[in-house]
């Protein structure tokens, strides 16, 4: 920050809230005051976390008992009138006059400054744009829940490969139906072995593959898609990943055929042209080009008006860090690729009632190109290959 520029606010913990891990990268589950003026970053907690807090460099770790909050609790102030006043003493002692803060900052606490004389003004694009370059520790994150993710797609392929089919056109696996149940739990169980969590789970079959986020459930049959679309977390940075493979166990027909030749054209040419400085819109573009000159609908083909709910429907994809979707969002819109972005791209072509095929790969955007995060095949044979740690 430029040291005539307005302070920044935040009042938030750090497991819920990304703009405040991006600045303290350890967990703090209650909520605190973050005050930044000029190249002087300071906390206002309780001091149970002051410890902590001071091995974040270049941070001020605060506690409440410095402003007061002894004298405002014995003078019958509740614990939560007495963080609004020491929210204020601490912006006096730091004489903030103004400050920017981000759109959930709490609409109590900026009352309660505002009649304090502290001018506030939310900016949510300066929030958004702080994260976008990722630092070390957040990339070796992304890299370690990326092992996470592979190690949990490639449960699936194996259960797939293993499993017969049985006389109903269903599959089954060690005598009991394959169920998109049973293969989450090889997910959960991949996630585990390789040191992150994750709830937000997709393994879905069918004409459920052309549903929106539909998680998936009941026996997988022969011939049917399988997408498996996950986003590990990795518990020590708190940064993401985001993964996409579809698979088919058995013949592949022509209809699903085609849809993997012309996502995987188009997520070919999105890898070769994403670089810095690329407008967002211009990659929504090139992803759309082989599946609509296929003569699949996509969102730039469409009528305007029209809501959209086969072929390519849905934005080519999203930022990935402290948050599943963050920013840059690549759609139709004005923003353009940075180094240090990490973005998943993921075409997909469905029709309702049936299914589709959806690929999704993590890329870091660096100073002169781009790096492919992601190391897992697009076959849709449901080949056995051993990814991560362990199974």
């Amino acid at each position: 920050m430029t040291p005539n520029a307005p302070a920044v606010l935040m009042f938030a913990d750090t497991t819920h809230t990304a703009a405040m891990r991006n600045e303290v990268p350890h967990s703090v589950h209650d909520p605190f005051l973050y005050i930044e003026k000029g190249d002087e970053r300071f906390t206002v907690l309780r001091s149970l976390e002051v410890a902590r807090m001071s091995e974040v460099p270049r941070m001020h770790a605060l506690p409440l008992e410095e402003f007061g909050l002894d004298e405002l609790v014995a003078s019958g102030l509740s614990p939560d009138q007495a963080t609004l006043e020491i929210a204020l003493r601490a912006c006096r002692r730091l004489q903030i006059e103004q400050a920017v803060v981000p759109p959930a900052f709490p609409v109590e606490l900026a009352d309660h400054l505002r009649a304090g004389g502290i001018e506030l003004t939310v900016d949510g694009t300066l929030f958004e744009t702080r994260r976008r370059a990722k630092s070390s520790a957040q990339l070796d994150g992304i890299r370690r829940a990326q092992t996470a993710a592979e190690a949990a797609v490639a449960s699936v392929a194996q259960a797939l490969h293993d499993a017969e089919v049985g006389a109903d056109g269903g599959l089954v696996l060690d005598g009991a139906p394959l169920t998109c149940e049973r293969l989450k739990e090889g997910v959960a169980l991949a996630f585990i072995r390789n040191g992150c969590g994750g709830d937000d789970v997709i393994v879905a079959h069918g004409y459920q593959t052309c549903v929106g986020h539909h998680s998936g459930s009941g026996q997988v049959m022969e011939g049917e898609p399988v997408t498996v679309d996950l986003c590990p977390r990795d518990p020590e940075s708190g940064c993401y990943t985001d993964i996409t493979r579809t698979f088919v166990k058995g013949p592949v027909n022509d209809e699903l055929a085609l849809y993997h030749r012309i996502v995987k054209e188009s997520i070919d040419a999105v890898h070769a042209a994403i670089r810095p400085g690329l407008p967002v819109r211009e990659l929504h573009r090139i992803s759309c080009e082989p599946i609509a000159a296929a003569g699949q609908p996509t969102r730039l083909t469409k009528k305007p008006g029209e809501v959209l709910n086969e072929g390519f429907f849905h934005s080519l994809g999203h930022g990935v860090g402290l948050e599943i979707h963050e920013a840059p969002h690549l759609d139709q819109n004005d923003d353009v690729l940075v180094p240090g972005d990490v973005i998943a791209v993921e075409p997909g072509c469905y029709r309702q009632g049936f299914g589709g095929v959806r690929l999704e790969d993590l890329v870091l955007v660096t100073e002169s190109g781009s790096e492919l995060l992601t190391d897992y095949p697009y076959t849709l044979a449901p080949e056995p290959i051993r990814r991560g740690v362990a199974r």
